[in-house]
């Protein structure tokens, strides 16, 4: 390991000792991306864990493993290969070596080069099938995971050392005690619901259409992000050439967008992105969605947790939302690892206090960078076009861009890099 780089992945052997007895138990109520991660890091650990999931155990029956192209930070990919899922998922993905944002008709740029910070790449992208179908063959590898599939919490009683979960599954209902609740459940979350914690909602009024494009130039592991009074238009590099495109439109549009033929979505992708790569050929099937921010107003309750979208939903501008969920995920293991009671209330606390630098910041950027990049007003060129030159040429903001981009912000959970810089 290359003791002088400050991106290094640290992959720890998470152990516990003495291992929780039953009534320690940890319940983690969704099997997505986010909460199935959880689940494998806090197996690795020696907890003993319950994942209640949605559907039945299929990757292409999972709802959040969709068509969607990821692109994992640098430290998504450190933490993935901690808990042993990244090499079930290597083979499919496509790093990213540069990445370049501009805003369409104005001369500032800033540019990322993976050879300047010192790292093979800046993160990669793969598509969201791969890494639940990796997560899911991962899975199948825990030792102590008891996985209910399909399954549904239906209902929840607090009891003097944790919760009660009511379980729906084909078998009939079950009942679940566990020292700790961890919310998986997504941006609709039931258990954040369930336990009272309220949410801030921000409706942007946009959709956002994803698919594949065959771009007539070679992508060249370089990563785009376009901005207009349109809205983001992002290209991301795929393997055998191939690039994901990620449009914005408002909403009062989606549905004509939805409806254009092949040729006609080309050509507004085409006008949105301009002609870097050439000309766009090939759209793979496109699929809409409504784009929202959602925030708990707290992440922590009474022997209970929210991680993921179930704590936060990003605007999807900048890619952070997988990123930041895991994040989530591999500090509260980290913890409950150290720990001889999962749902003590100074844990909660601690898990809380390192999570926020984070997480305020993650969200705050994906907002105000979105209002502030698409905003149509001619005042505002010249000084977006002044902020994107001084990210590129200017050292301490280039490498503070770097370093976030990268996901190393806050107090990151160690599975994810060894030392900062």
């Amino acid at each position: 390991m290359d003791q002088s780089n400050p991106y290094t992945a640290y992959h720890p052997r998470m152990t516990i000792s003495p291992p929780f007895a039953p009534e320690g138990n940890v319940l983690v109520v969704g099997g997505g991306l986010v909460g199935a991660s959880l689940a494998i890091a806090l197996d690795a650990a020696g907890c003993h864990v319950t994942l209640v999931e949605a559907a039945a155990p299929r990757a292409d029956a999972q709802p959040s493993y969709d068509e969607r192209n990821l692109a994992l930070a640098r430290a998504t990919v450190n933490g993935l290969t901690a808990i042993g899922v990244w090499p079930l998922a290597a083979a499919q993905a496509t790093p990213i070596q540069h990445i370049h944002v501009s805003r369409a008709g104005e001369f500032g740029s800033a540019r990322l080069d993976a050879a300047r910070h010192g790292v093979d790449a800046l993160g990669w992208t793969l598509p969201a099938r791969e890494l639940g179908a990796a997560l899911l063959r991962r899975l199948d590898a825990c030792q102590r995971l008891v996985r209910l599939a399909p399954a549904s919490l239906t209902g929840l009683a607090k009891c003097a050392d944790g919760w009660r979960a009511q379980i729906k599954t084909p078998d009939g209902a079950q009942h679940i005690d566990a020292a700790l609740l961890v919310g998986a459940d997504g941006t609709e979350s039931f258990v954040r619901a369930q336990l009272g914690i309220q949410a801030d909602v921000h409706d942007y009024q946009q959709t956002l259409f994803v698919c594949t494009v065959t771009p007539e130039r070679d992508p060249a592991n370089r990563a785009w992000e376009r901005f207009s009074d349109e809205g983001p238009i992002a290209m991301l590099p795929l393997a055998e050439r191939r690039c994901g495109l990620v449009l914005t439109v408002d909403s009062e549009m989606a549905g004509a967008v939805t409806d254009l033929n092949d040729a006609d979505f080309i050509a507004l992708a085409q006008r949105r992105f301009g002609w870097r790569l050439g000309r766009l050929n090939r759209p793979g099937k496109r699929h809409p969605y409504a784009i929202k921010r959602v925030a708990a107003r707290g992440l922590i309750a009474p022997r209970a947790v929210l991680v993921g979208n179930a704590a936060q939903t990003v605007h999807p501008i900048g890619a952070q939302g997988f990123n930041l969920g895991l994040r989530d995920a591999l500090t509260l293991a980290e913890l409950v690892a150290a720990a001889a009671d999962p749902g003590s209330p100074d844990l909660l606390e601690r898990y809380a206090a390192r999570r926020a630098p984070d997480r305020e910041g993650t969200m705050a950027m994906s907002h105000d960078l979105v209002r502030f990049a698409c905003m149509p007003e001619p005042w505002l060129a010249p000084f977006r076009s002044l902020a994107l030159l001084a990210y590129d040429r200017v050292p301490p903001l280039q490498q503070a861009l770097a370093r976030r981009g990268m996901g190393f912000r806050g107090e990151p959970p160690r599975a994810v890099l060894e030392r900062l810089p």
